[in-house]
């Protein structure tokens, strides 16, 4: 493609939603900041016919001023095969890795689409779902029903990233999250709030920078004590102090994505989980053990 000052086109396909197409392909683009790409997704494609149609349009960007750049992962051979013939570099990651797999595991695989982000499995889609549901009620403290059932329990003052955080925790990885956040009674106070005292080992906290937390409020709540310097480092401060208080595990949400903070307490949740089992192991040895 060579150095140039123009946009690059990025095309993202698949025969499924593009959701795959355009995780793996970003997180090579990324690699790029000096560049500026116009992305489009192009998901669903049907059979051979839509994969033509797409394959002359790409051909007649491929003729412009700058050279356009697609990442495909149509799992349908015939489709696959369409859509490789165009005149546009094609970096088809469903290509680059299946042949690997299939021999290595000494079996073809199916080559359907719609199979990582369809239903799939009934039974794991519902749960899924069941699992959002719980989320979308226990958020921001709205219902302590059944609090109890949660995975994970985040807490944090107002506007940390709770939300987005346990809705992707529930939608990507099926985890019953509730989110709590912590106001000026409960800053208060050196005890965890009442509703999860009895919870600590679900609990996790997140924090942010002063900076960011009074701009975020801000946009919300302009000129506002709530959204004041003082008021957000007097609540991120107590929030620290009750975090280290109970020894919960704190994220800092101010320069992480998302995915990010969820992988961090994923990881932190399976430490703990290896934590509680050894130590149950090791109440049990003692326990057979002549005295």
């Amino acid at each position: 493609m060579g150095e140039h000052d123009g946009v690059v086109p990025v095309y993202f396909l698949s025969d499924s939603t593009g959701i795959s197409a355009e995780t793996m392909g970003n997180a090579l683009l990324l690699q790029f900041p000096e560049l500026t790409f116009e992305r489009t997704t192009i998901p669903f494609i049907a059979g051979v016919e839509q994969a033509r149609e797409i394959v002359a349009m790409l051909d007649e960007v491929a003729a412009g001023p700058v050279t356009p750049l697609v990442f495909c992962t149509a799992a349908a051979d015939d489709v696959r095969h369409e859509l490789n013939l165009t005149k546009a570099p094609v970096i088809d990651f469903f290509d680059l890795h299946m042949s690997r797999v299939e021999s290595l595991l000494g079996q073809r695989g199916i080559r359907q689409a719609a199979r990582l982000h369809g239903v799939g499995d009934i039974k794991r889609y519902n749960a899924r779902m069941a699992a959002v549901e719980f989320t979308i009620e226990h958020d921001d403290g709205q219902s302590l029903r059944a609090l109890d059932k949660a995975d994970v329990i985040l807490l944090a003052p107002s506007r940390c990233g709770k939300t987005p955080t346990s809705m992707y925790l529930a939608l990507q990885h099926g985890l019953y999250v509730a989110n709590y956040p912590l106001v000026d009674e409960d800053l208060e106070d050196s005890a965890l709030p009442r509703p999860v005292a009895d919870l600590a080992d679900r609990c996790f906290g997140l924090v942010t920078t002063v900076e960011r937390l009074s701009r975020v409020r801000n946009e919300r709540r302009p000129g506002s004590r709530y959204a004041s310097p003082e008021q957000c480092r007097w609540e991120l401060r107590r929030a620290k102090e009750l975090f280290e208080a109970h020894r919960l595990p704190v994220v800092d949400s101010s320069a992480k994505s998302v995915e990010e903070i969820s992988a961090l307490i994923l990881q932190t949740k399976k430490q703990r989980a290896r934590t509680a089992a050894a130590a149950r192991t090791s109440s049990t040895s003692r326990g057979d053990s002549p005295a």
